[in-house]
């Protein structure tokens, strides 16, 4: 029985090691699904912007905003796998911008689901993309630096 329940564990962590290593992909099928994710995440983005003129749209605003959002998340990790993704996204120099990120696509659903508060979902929709961005920065080298020198000499 200890055998077979080796065996069965052993197996089960083969299948999830392959399931969350993206190389077990080929590339073309990693390039494929990022690109499936990405552009539904754009697709869901501008549908919400587009749903937020319709009475009582805000809801669907922020839905279809926040999963917009995750969707563009999750399609790199079909390019870095997900364990990759998640290492990488709390690194020392991204820690800070991906628990914004994180905190902001809750705190935007709890905001116009549970509070009901129209303007604190449109202000954590836009602290999503501010964070997003920064996040993005992150993986250019010396993009940071370059858009802060960029907005100390605009306001200086």
């Amino acid at each position: 029985m200890a055998v077979a329940l080796g065996d069965r564990n052993k197996l089960l962590s083969n299948i999830a090691r392959r399931v969350l290593d993206a190389s077990t992909l080929s590339f073309g099928t990693r390039v494929r699904w990022f690109a499936i994710c990405f552009v539904a995440g754009i697709m869901c983005s501008v549908l919400g912007t587009a749903l937020l003129w319709l009475p009582n749209g805000i809801k669907l605003f922020a839905l279809f905003y926040t999963l917009g959002n995750i969707a563009a998340l999750a399609s790199t990790c079909f390019l870095m796998g997900p364990l990759k993704q998640l290492k990488a996204m709390f690194e020392s120099k991204r820690l800070i911008a991906t628990l914004v990120m994180l905190l902001c696509l809750v705190l935007t659903l709890c905001a116009v689901f549970w509070w009901n508060k129209r303007g604190l979902a449109v202000l954590f929709c836009i602290l999503q993309s501010l964070a997003m961005t920064w996040y993005s920065l992150s993986y250019i080298p010396f993009a940071r630096d370059a858009v802060i020198k960029c907005f100390t000499s605009l306001l200086g």
